[in-house]
């Protein structure tokens, strides 16, 4: 049974007709030819976060996943990135105390066209940073995009880095 025009009583984002990719025409050079998939080492995969500051944080909310796209620093393998401190990723990792709160770390850099690049996700241990000269330094590095006060940070202690390469 298709499910394709179904539309929940909820939702008011109509349902996406189906595609086919064999219907589908090729744009650019992102169709010439097939991509390899390599996968990278944890320092290799650290390495490249390091060298971008945009990416996503997952955390959970309200018992379901949720992720904001946030701006970070890599500092000694440790992900930070500065937040309100009424944020609901705040408050869960402040209650988690010591232990942290688990969440994901996307961060990645693929040309639109071309379809190369690389994606790291990083999982672990958030936890809020709690050392004023460290979150004032935070505050001095890290500049938010957003127009919302951000007088907290948090720190996510990375258990387990996985990224790919695509290549030619």
């Amino acid at each position: 049974m298709s499910h394709a025009g179904h539309q929940s009583p909820q939702s008011s984002v109509p349902a996406a007709a189906p595609t086919s990719s064999a219907s589908a025409p090729a744009h650019g050079p992102a169709a010439t030819g097939p991509r390899r998939t390599i996968e990278l080492t944890g320092a290799q995969a650290l390495s490249l976060l390091g060298g971008v500051s945009l990416g996503r944080i997952v955390f959970t909310q309200r018992a379901l996943p949720a992720v904001r796209p946030v701006n970070h620093l890599l500092d000694l393998g440790q992900i930070v990135i500065r937040t309100h401190q009424d944020s609901d990723l705040f408050a869960q990792a402040r209650h988690h105390g010591d232990r942290g709160v688990v969440v994901a770390y996307q961060a990645d850099d693929i040309d639109p066209l071309t379809h190369l690049g690389w994606s790291v996700v990083a999982t672990g241990y958030c936890r809020p940073v709690t050392d004023p000269d460290a979150l004032m330094r935070y505050q001095q590095l890290i500049r938010p995009w957003s127009d919302r006060v951000t007088d907290g940070a948090v720190r996510i202690r990375p258990h387990l880095v996985t990224g790919i390469r695509l290549t030619v």
